[in-house]
């Protein structure tokens, strides 16, 4: 399947509303093997290869050599996450992993919450090989509860030009904020919270930020998740020169005031495309996230971005991706 430019061109300057009606996106790449994900998110390995963790029971790895064939690599905790159980009701489904290879280390945030609430919290492992079983859990990096007007899910960790280290996350309630990492520790820095985007309560959650030329671009899902054909996930961006914001949306709305730029959407048997990660391959953008299949499967969409004469990004046809 093809991107019609002109649709496609005509989505983005519609920006704030975000509903990219009559857009063809195109399909995902071709991927085999195991590649029934949710929340998907993937670092390439020192040695080249791909590594990623994705939602399931005590998180769940799986590796490529070439980011086309998959296959199941353990969980991150085989011997399970006790630590986490006040917050899952006593569950072992951890959500929303983000990975990082840093200082010759590999970091994962996760969360740990149950569906609906904000008693809800983050936290850091790390591994010198990204293997499962290899983790060590760091502890927790930040919570909430019913009294909090966001929620500590969907963690995903940046590194600024400058070297400083920013944790973003949240969902839905105040939306979406961020913290200031110690890189010594991988804790919050200190106490201040950022606002970066919000609906006014709707639905908004799964934030990336990848840095791309002059600016930093935030990227969320809209709407619902986690319902199979029928859930209505869509990715949006924003940017800034700053990557604490603020960020505005190509048709110049802030994310604070509900703008974002539609990339993608459901389409043909595409379903509720979402949780996206940002993969900087060489010199290639590359967005990861999840797709439900006509029966409901979630599965592992790929495709690369492209950037305009403007600096918005779009997606592009897996014809593009080397």
């Amino acid at each position: 399947m093809v991107v019609r430019v002109a649709a496609v061109a005509l989505a983005l300057v519609a920006g704030t509303a975000g509903v990219a009606h009559g857009v063809d996106y195109p399909d995902p790449a071709a991927v085999t093997g195991d590649v029934s994900v949710h929340d998907p998110t993937v670092v390439k390995t020192p040695s080249g290869a791909y590594l990623l963790a994705h939602t399931g029971a005590n998180i769940l790895l799986k590796t490529s050599a070439d980011r086309v064939a998959f296959q199941n690599a353990g969980q991150v905790f085989p011997d399970g996450a006790p630590w986490t159980e006040p917050y899952t009701g006593g569950g072992n489904i951890l959500w929303a992993p983000h990975l990082s290879y840093l200082n010759e280390r590999f970091y994962l945030y996760y969360s740990a919450s149950t569906l609906g609430s904000r008693k809800s919290a983050i936290f850091l492992a790390t591994s010198p090989t990204g293997e499962a079983g290899t983790w060590t859990d760091a502890g927790l990096v930040v919570e909430t509860d019913d009294a909090d007007d966001y929620n500590a899910i969907d963690p995903d960790l940046t590194v600024d030009d400058d070297g400083r280290w920013w944790l973003t996350f949240g969902s839905y309630w105040s939306g979406i904020k961020q913290i200031a990492i110690d890189p010594d520790t991988g804790k919050p820095l200190d106490s201040a919270i950022l606002d970066l985007a919000s609906r006014g309560g709707d639905a908004i959650e799964a934030a990336t930020i990848a840095k791309h030329g002059s600016y930093y671009y935030l990227y969320v899902s809209f709407d619902r998740c986690c319902q199979g054909a029928n859930s209505t996930y869509r990715v949006m961006v924003g940017r800034s020169d700053s990557i604490n914001g603020p960020y505005v949306d190509r048709a110049g709305v802030p994310m604070l005031d509900g703008g974002g730029t539609e990339i993608v959407a459901s389409h043909g048997a595409i379903h509720g495309p979402g949780h996206q990660d940002v993969l900087t391959d060489g010199d290639t953008d590359i967005l990861v996230y999840h797709y439900y299949a006509d029966n409901g499967t979630p599965l592992l969409g790929i495709n690369p971005l492209a950037y305009d004469a403007e600096g918005w990004p779009a997606l592009q046809s897996a014809a593009r991706m080397v």
